[in-house]
């Protein structure tokens, strides 16, 4: 109850707004003063190049090593022997780890918007809490102090496993970082969907198709559709972009190839579905789902 309780408390944190706004707007200004490369940089956080975001599988790791530094100081009595020694090289492991972690974090937050935002930093900060506790505990047992170590590190684990618990509210009850096409496959059979004199080079023609919408482009002679949805945030990119072969999403500027719905820029990391297209003996337009 009090985990819950808890969601409800970071929803009403409204003085938390103004603080994300400007961070919001110093990574953003960041970016743009990086140029390509700082934009590079972003795209591998967000997890482009793995094909799902990134910071989930970094957060294992800082999380999984102060879970077992914990487990050792309790066991350890502070005698000092081979148990203290690795809780000591774990704490560093989870610092180390825990800076990348909230690296991608932050790359991921920086398009958020709404609840999720406000929920996020709230995740952040409890998370830098606990970054800040395990880095003073590493201090202290370089420093020899061991038995003063351990309070700080427990006090951090505690606030850890709270922005955890909060970083699962943000996936499962927010639906934040979840593809927005997981459940739509689109037909398996040719089904219409336009007339052929309707889809033009150069404009995006959104039609609905079985479970799925798609949005419809020429390329030359070729007809080509993808799906309508950005898998990011559930963009509608029949608002967006189409230039040199690719769609860019008009909410975050995420970027696709439309023949293989591969990313080409973040903050996406899920590939867009793509679907088979002809045209049939009445100048119809069909498509169906494209083989995985």
């Amino acid at each position: 109850m009090a985990l819950i309780n808890l969601e409800r408390v970071v929803e009403r944190l409204s003085f938390l707004d103004p603080i994300a706004d400007r961070l919001q707007s110093l990574i953003g200004q960041g970016l743009k003063e990086g140029g390509p490369t700082a934009q590079a940089a972003k795209d591998a956080l967000n997890g482009t190049w793995l094909g799902h975001p990134l910071h989930p599988a970094l957060t294992d790791v800082p999380i999984g090593a102060w879970t077992c530094s914990t487990m050792l100081d309790l066991l350890d009595h502070n005698r000092g022997g081979d148990l203290g020694r690795a809780a000591d090289l774990l704490v560093g492991v989870g610092c180390a780890s825990g800076l990348a972690a909230a690296a991608s974090g932050a790359a991921d937050w920086q398009d958020s918007y709404g609840p999720e935002r406000r929920a996020g930093l709230a995740h952040a900060l409890l998370n830098t809490g606990a970054l800040g506790l395990f880095g003073g505990s590493l201090l202290l047992r370089l420093a020899g102090r061991r038995g003063s170590a351990k309070l700080p590190a427990l006090l951090g684990y505690g606030l850890a496993a709270t922005a955890a618990f909060l970083g699962g509210d943000l996936v499962f009850r927010m639906g934040t970082q979840v593809n927005r096409n997981a459940w739509a496959a689109g037909p398996s059979d040719w089904t219409e969907v336009a007339a052929q004199e309707e889809v033009r080079e150069g404009e995006l023609l959104r039609r609905a198709v079985g479970d799925s919408e798609v949005v419809l482009t020429r390329h030359g002679q070729t007809v080509i559709a993808v799906g309508a949805v950005c898998p990011h945030a559930g963009g509608p990119l029949e608002q967006g972009q189409v230039r040199d072969g690719r769609i860019t999403c008009p909410w975050h500027g995420s970027r696709f190839e439309l023949t293989t719905g591969r990313v080409c820029q973040g903050p996406a990391s899920i590939a867009l579905p793509v679907f088979e297209t002809r045209i049939n003996q009445q100048g119809r337009v069909e498509v169906r789902r494209a083989p995985q």
